[in-house]
């Protein structure tokens, strides 16, 4: 926190404490006049408002609260850049939480992880825990029922961009992935091939999939062919993909961000960057390995 934030925050804190009690004070010692009966003089349709003082017990409280605020202020930090008498800081809070958490559960984690994807996909109390760490943490991409969205992938079928054995399963979700290996992504053509390219590729790219196209997409789809000869290198000569790459099978009916016409030729003008974070500096091996047991099972039949 820099200096002058510093000083922001420890100037507005204790002007809202002299004013409070500044406000206390006055109240305190301000004299008024009263009535004979005790009452304000207002007067509201005939109901007057008398001037009974506060009660006790409510000043009581108002100066604890003082008190406690100077107490809470000086021992943790809440003023600045000062850090309290108390050392206490939000990370050191969870990393005692976390300590006692591995304490706890590590030895269960451990066991886990010691067995091997395949078994660990069939035991029922550790796929109940790998839920919930699947809905904690990847939940928010691929959906609680696994099954993606747009530009993410459905983890429920036998589609897998980068492979669907355990040890791909558990390197994705170790390492995560960025496009295609080595951190780059699928690129635009959109220049290289320019619109008419686009649209005969796009066209060709359907029959791959075994689209049935008009007899004016056709003829693109004819001088496309041709033009796929960019894209192999990366999604073969026959279109179906490699592991290896990260590039999709484009054969299947299968994909991740729409297979309409209007959207695979968005994809060949502007291409894709998918990237799934890695998990393995934010759950620890164990977790992840117990988390790539349940990914595996999904569509392999595990218990849940």
């Amino acid at each position: 926190m820099s200096a002058f934030w510093s000083a922001y925050i420890i100037i507005l804190s204790l002007g809202c404490l002299a004013f409070v009690i500044g406000v206390m004070v006055m109240a305190k010692s301000l004299k008024v006049t009263r009535d004979p009966d005790n009452t304000t003089g207002h007067d509201y349709d005939g109901i007057k408002e008398y001037d009974n003082p506060m009660p006790k017990w409510w000043q009581i409280l108002y100066w604890a609260g003082v008190v406690f605020f100077i107490f809470y202020v000086l021992a943790y930090p809440a003023l600045g850049s000062y850090k309290g008498f108390l050392g206490w800081t939000s990370v050191g809070e969870h990393d005692k939480d976390q300590a006692a958490y591995d304490a706890k559960y590590g030895p269960i984690y451990a066991a886990y992880a010691a067995k091997p994807i395949e078994e660990l996909a069939h035991d029922a109390a550790a796929m109940k825990i790998a839920g919930r760490l699947f809905v904690n943490n990847c939940a928010a991409c691929h959906g609680a029922d696994a099954r993606g969205a747009k530009g993410y992938p459905n983890l429920t079928d036998n589609d897998w961009l980068y492979g669907g054995e355990p040890a791909q399963i558990l390197e994705t979700i170790t390492n995560g992935r960025a496009a295609v290996v080595g951190g780059s992504k699928m690129p635009a053509w959109g220049e290289t091939l320019g619109e008419q390219g686009i649209k005969e590729v796009a066209a060709y790219v359907l029959t791959l999939s075994e689209r049935r196209l008009s007899e004016a997409d056709q003829k693109l789809a004819e001088a496309g062919e041709a033009r796929f000869v960019v894209c192999a290198a990366c999604h073969g000569a026959d279109g179906r993909g490699m592991h290896a790459l990260g590039a999709p099978n484009l054969t299947d009916t299968v994909w991740l961000y729409g297979g309409s016409k209007g959207t695979v030729e968005e994809t060949i003008r502007h291409g894709r960057n998918g990237a799934m974070p890695a998990w393995e500096a934010s759950l620890g091996k164990e977790k992840v390995h117990l988390l790539s047991a349940y990914v595996w099972s999904l569509s392999n039949g595990g218990k849940h």
